[in-house]
């Protein structure tokens, strides 16, 4: 049997918080049954479920993957856990949508939850141990400084300023306002906020970077003939994508990530899109810092190499620029900078936001025009993990 056509019929998110009352099965929970509502369906309807989630650490659980099991609606059915860092959230779609392409399942829950704030005293005590123990670990990195890193070696290489890159974070600040599960939209921040705000490790100042935050999101995937008997709005899942570059960071360029534009082709080849600046019509890359969402449109192949920054000066990715000669809205609903990044649920969100844009449901975040196709891209682990998503209608 062939490969078939696979959709995204319903999608549900919970708000994104700095510390839920919730526990992480409630937070599944509430966004699988979102979802489930969403489309008309029940969970007797659902033939298997895939679970995004980061390690133990973070919920402050063993076995975190049974723990939310019952939240997720994996009871009695086939039930599949994976992680690769902040790329889960999409990387989960792709799971999901093997097993519904293949015809193992008709229909497949896809759920992504994170309680991050459960973890005592910091993700950071999580992430230190993740190092090689040997070349990496006596140095005692944390993410904040190997990003302040890369982001350094961005703006040699290209002679960008910070002001440019700030404006990335204004810009999903204020989107993020008009989102409903927002944990930091703000209407009236300025770049001259982000530059004064206090330095974490220069150049990565506390504006440049997402919050933790607890939350969950989940999407209903269905093959051909299920997905039109549920909705008369399909979403197609056209292209994935995803690429695994070296852990250490010394090994590749860090001005560039190649691993992400590996993906994006991988993505773009099964789409059949061969000018992607002109076919992708908005974009929800994986933006934890600001640098990032431009490092990644430039890895889609969406925006020259180093020039990101000025295009976002212009206005290019802005929300309601339509007038723009080489529009290209990129994070309207705020992203993570934004909306918040609780890790696996974040990239979830990204898929989700594709959905509702595609469907014309994202709100007062809704792009204007009528969009035809998006993607949604996640990254993750140490910098070296990409992957990639294009829905279309």
């Amino acid at each position: 049997m062939g490969m078939r056509r696979v959709a995204i019929v319903g999608a549900g998110m919970t708000k994104f918080v700095r510390r839920a009352l919730e526990t992480g099965p409630e937070l599944a929970w509430e966004a699988a049954s979102r979802a489930l509502a969403s489309c008309d369906l029940r969970l007797s309807d659902i033939d298997g479920v895939v679970l995004g989630t980061a390690p133990d650490a973070f919920d402050a659980v063993h076995m975190k993957g049974e723990y939310l099991s019952d939240g997720a609606g994996a009871w009695r059915k086939p039930y599949i856990r994976t992680y690769v860092g902040g790329g889960t959230g999409v990387f989960s779609v792709i799971q999901g949508w093997y097993h519904v392409a293949s015809g193992v399942f008709d229909t497949c829950l896809v759920v992504c939850e994170e309680k991050m704030s459960s973890h005592i005293p910091h993700p950071q005590g999580a992430f230190i141990t993740i190092f090689d123990h040997i070349l990496e670990r006596p140095l005692g990195p944390n993410l904040l400084w190997i990003f302040a890193m890369e982001m350094n070696a961005y703006m040699n290489r290209y002679g960008l300023r910070k002001e440019d890159i700030a404006y990335v974070a204004v810009k999903n600040k204020r989107n993020a306002a008009d989102h409903p599960a927002a944990m930091l939209g703000v209407r009236d921040i300025t770049i001259k906020d982000v530059l004064d705000s206090p330095v974490l490790a220069w150049p990565v100042q506390r504006m440049d970077v997402s919050p933790i935050a607890d939350g969950a999101v989940a999407v209903v995937l269905a093959a051909d003939h299920v997905a039109r008997r549920v909705t008369d709005k399909p979403v197609w899942i056209e292209g994935v994508g995803w690429n695994v570059d070296t852990t250490y960071w010394t090994n590749r360029d860090l001005s560039y990530p190649t691993y992400l534009e590996e993906a994006a082709r991988m993505a773009y080849r099964m789409a059949g899109i061969k000018e992607p600046r002109k076919e992708i019509h908005v974009v929800e890359p994986y933006d934890p810092f600001d640098y990032k969402e431009l490092h990644h449109l430039e890895g889609l192949l969406l925006a020259d190499r180093g020039k990101a920054p000025e295009d976002a000066a212009t206005g290019r990715f802005d929300r309601d620029n339509e007038n723009h000669p080489d529009w290209l809205p990129s994070s309207p609903s705020g992203g993570l900078l934004g909306v918040g990044n609780p890790i696996a649920a974040a990239g979830l969100m990204k898929v989700a936001e594709i959905f509702w844009q595609l469907r014309g449901e994202a709100g007062d975040r809704q792009i204007p025009g009528n969009p035809k196709r998006g993607l949604a891209q996640a990254w993750g682990d140490l910098m070296q993990i990409g992957t990639v998503v294009i829905l279309g209608v």
